[in-house]
């Protein structure tokens, strides 16, 4: 079967579609626009803006500063320390919820997946410390999403020197061994980020450099630091690795260590030929096929070189192949994909948004702290993980376990939607996400998420999926009709064998589900 443009363009590259929506994309042309409005557009988080949220970290930042000193004079306030946590994770929480919305409501969908493909190429998460619960908002609204269109390095550089960045990969840890600091203190380099700048942010693992490379980048590094105190990155030179470093074959700080060092190196790993190779393939790895079609490939390194590295040429040589239209249910949607887009094909109202924001906000009020949240310098908290893979499933295989399982589960229902409860608000946003292992914002490693079937096509996924969808639909779809419904949320994706068990649904909410959980509502 050979989908529409308009459908195509919607699953494909967007979150789906939306029932009325204004400026719906139908063509390569619509999307390019998206992205160049997506850019121009105010998120939704964090709620208070930019100065607003740096504000109250600062100040949030300063109370416990004076806690832990007088907890080191033998006078502790553990009370202050959890009030001040239980707000951090307050924002966090919201934030997170807005970042959903933000998904669920913009009209700019192909900017929005750039934006989390970015977010994810660029990983950080908001557990690490208790500074980048949060920072980590200001992360995607300042660093990588006014950069999604223009040249990736400027990306490159507001992505890795953001204070978020810094604190995940442990850089103001680093210090140039025979540095003025480090030969006072006896610390060393920390090469976290110099490792991940090569092989995840830029060439890929095994693109030809080695250890003496990441060794290399680390010590470039050096010198590049944030104060946990004002949240403020800057260059301290008596933490730079001294003397004349080399990268790759080349050398810098030929003439006296700078921070004009580090800016070079990113220039230049930016402008590499592996970076192209290795941005690209993950691009369509994204959005086509988990083997990424090598034609495809080739054309957008080719936008890369001609362009110099502008992201805009590289997402339009994308969409101008024949191939990027071709082959639809490749890919398996991640459980961010699916909760956003279960939410635009029930058309959640702006009234229904506000509703949900003030339950969350009464929910935040009677949330104690877990025990388990990790303070400042504490390893990163693990994201949940998928459940188990179980054995690879075929498309039929997973159609068919998909609509056994769902109409088996489904039928102990009742048929009349009942009114959201308490924790509605969570569970159907953040808190769904969590469970089905994708939590916003803390990928499991710096690798970010898996973005391949076998990660997220198992049974316990699949039986996430449809308890999301019946709570979804029993407290926001209680007015659409299921073959509408599936008409809306599918267009011409829909199957005839979906639309046969859609139409002999015993209720509302039955038939609802089985679009959501439909093996092509679950892929693009």
């Amino acid at each position: 079967m050979t989908l529409s443009r308009p459908t195509m363009a919607a699953i494909r590259f967007g979150y789906g579609l939306k029932p009325g929506e204004e400026n719906a994309p139908a063509s390569a042309a619509d999307l390019m626009k998206q992205v160049e409005r997506g850019a121009k557009a105010k998120a939704r988080f964090p709620r208070e803006g930019f100065e607003g949220r740096r504000e109250t970290a600062l100040r949030l930042l300063s109370v416990r500063a004076v806690e832990a000193k007088t907890a080191q004079a033998g006078k502790p306030n553990p009370e202050l320390r959890r009030d001040t946590l239980r707000e951090a994770d307050r924002m966090l929480r919201r934030d997170s919820f807005a970042r959903i919305m933000q998904a669920v409501h913009s009209q700019n969908g192909f900017f929005e997946r750039l934006a989390s493909f970015w977010v994810d190429h660029f990983s950080v998460n908001a557990r690490k410390t208790y500074a980048m619960r949060m920072i980590v908002s200001l992360f995607e609204a300042e660093a990588i999403r006014p950069n999604v269109g223009g040249p990736f390095v400027n990306l490159l550089h507001a992505a890795v020197l953001h204070p978020a960045m810094l604190f995940y990969l442990d850089q103001n840890r680093s210090v140039g061994p025979e540095s003025q600091a480090g030969l006072r203190n006896g610390t060393g380099v920390n090469e976290n980020l110099g490792r991940e700048l090569l092989e995840l942010h830029t060439m890929g693992a095994g693109s030809g450099y080695n250890q003496d490379d990441v060794h290399g980048a680390a010590l470039i590094l050096t010198g590049v630091t944030v104060d946990a105190r004002t949240l403020e990155v800057g260059y301290r030179r008596q933490r730079a690795e001294p003397g004349r470093l080399s990268l790759l074959g080349k050398v810098y700080g030929e003439e006296g260590r700078s921070e004009a060092d580090h800016v070079a190196m990113l220039d230049d790993l930016a402008r590499r030929p592996e970076t192209a190779k290795h941005v690209c393939s993950k691009l369509v790895k994204h959005f086509i096929a988990d083997e990424p079609p090598t034609e495809v490939v080739e054309a957008m390194v080719a936008a890369w070189t001609a362009s110099d590295g502008n992201l805009t040429a590289v997402y339009q040589a994308m969409l101008d192949h024949p191939r990027a239209w071709e082959g639809e249910g490749q890919k398996f949607k991640q459980p961010f994909d699916f909760v956003v887009s279960g939410l635009r094909a029930m058309d959640v109202k702006e009234a229904e948004l506000t509703a949900l924001a003030k339950a969350l906000d009464d929910e935040d009020a009677e949330v104690p702290v877990r025990p388990d949240e990790a303070e400042d310098g504490d390893d990163v908290v693990q994201a949940e993980k998928p459940g188990p893979r179980g054995a690879d499933m075929g498309r039929a295989d997973a159609a068919a376990a998909t609509s056994d399982a769902a109409a088996g589960d489904i039928k102990k229902s009742t048929t009349k939607a009942a009114a959201p409860k308490p924790g509605f608000a969570r569970a159907v946003t953040f808190g769904a996400l969590r469970r089905m292992g994708q939590p916003v914002w803390q990928p499991p490693s710096p690798a970010g998420f898996a973005d391949d079937m076998g990660a997220w096509l198992s049974p316990s996924q699949l039986s996430e999926r449809i308890a999301w969808a019946r709570l979804a639909v029993r407290g926001l779809g209680k007015d659409l009709d299921p073959p509408g419904f599936l008409a809306a949320a599918l267009a011409d994706a829909a199957r005839p064998e979906t639309a046969k068990i859609v139409g002999q649904a015993p209720s509302k909410v039955h038939g609802m589900t089985m679009v959501l959980v439909s093996p092509e509502f679950n892929r693009r």
